[in-house]
C-alpha cells in the first residue's frame, strides 16, 4: 500500500503520480517542484481517523485538535488508537463532560456500534471500489460524502478521488486555473478529468497551493 517512515505511511505510487501530472498538466508542472519531498501521509487506523473527523466537525482546527487531546484522555491517552469498544463503554455524560455537543456523542456512538457490529467491512476495503466504500460510510450518521471523500484521501490513499464539495478544492481551481474567477462544480470536474488516475494527488497540491504546510 505504501512506504512506512517515521511521520506515517506514503503512498507507493506519489512519485510515478508527480511525473504523469507534470507532464499532462501545466499548472502541475508548476505546483509540484515547489513542495519538495512533501508527500501525503497516513497515520491513525480506521476507526480513530473517523473519530477525529467527527468531533473535528464545523469547528476550528484549534479547537478540534483541543478537543480530540481531552477525548484522547478520556479514552486512556493514546491519541492515534481509539476501540470502538471502549467508547461504546463510556456513559454519555463522560463523552458530553469533554465538551462534545450530545449530536456529535450521538454520531460516535453510531460510528463505534458500526464498526462494533461488522457494518464496515474495513478488510474487504483493499478488493472494494471508491464509491462502494462511500456508500457504506455515509450510512454511519454524521458522515456525509466529503467526509468519506476525505477519509478515502488521507486514510485509505486513494490515487484518484475528486472531492467536488470541497470549497478550498474550488478556491485552488480557480485561482490556479481561472485566474481567480468563480468556477462551477462542472468546470473543476472538466479540470480534474484531465489529472486521471491521479486526482488525489492533484488536489493534494492544489490545497498545497492554498496552505504550503499539510493538513493532518
Amino acid at each position: 500500500m505504501g512506504r512506512v517512515s517515521s511521520a506515517g505511511v506514503t503512498p507507493d505510487y506519489w512519485d510515478e503520480a508527480c511525473r504523469h501530472l507534470a507532464k499532462r498538466d501545466r499548472v502541475m508542472k508548476k505546483l509540484i517542484p515547489q513542495f519538495g519531498e512533501a508527500r501525503l501521509q497516513s497515520r491513525a487506523d480506521a476507526f480513530t481517523t473517523l473519530a477525529r473527523s467527527i468531533i473535528g466537525q464545523q469547528i476550528s482546527v484549534n479547537s478540534a485538535q483541543a478537543s480530540w487531546e481531552k477525548f484522547a484522555t478520556l479514552m486512556g491517552g493514546a491519541p492515534t488508537k481509539v476501540q470502538p469498544s471502549a467508547l461504546l463503554a463510556l456513559p454519555v455524560e463522560a463523552l458530553r463532560g469533554v465538551g462534545l455537543s450530545a449530536r456529535k456523542v450521538d454520531y460516535l456512538k453510531d460510528l463505534a456500534q458500526h464498526f462494533e457490529d461488522g457494518q464496515v467491512h474495513v478488510r474487504q476495503w483493499t478488493q472494494m471500489d471508491d464509491e462502494a466504500i462511500i456508500d457504506e460510510l455515509v450510512a454511519i450518521r454524521g458522515i456525509g460524502r466529503w467526509t468519506a471523500e476525505m477519509f478515502l484521501i488521507f486514510h485509505l490513499m486513494r490515487p484518484n478521488v475528486l472531492p467536488l464539495d470541497d470549497p478550498r478544492l474550488l478556491k485552488g481551481i480557480s485561482e490556479n486555473y481561472f485566474s481567480g474567477e468563480p468556477v462551477s462544480r462542472a468546470e473543476a470536474r472538466e479540470v480534474g478529468d484531465a489529472w486521471a488516475p491521479f486526482r488525489s494527488v492533484a488536489t493534494w497540491y492544489i490545497w498545497r497551493s492554498l496552505d504550503p504546510v499539510p493538513a493532518a
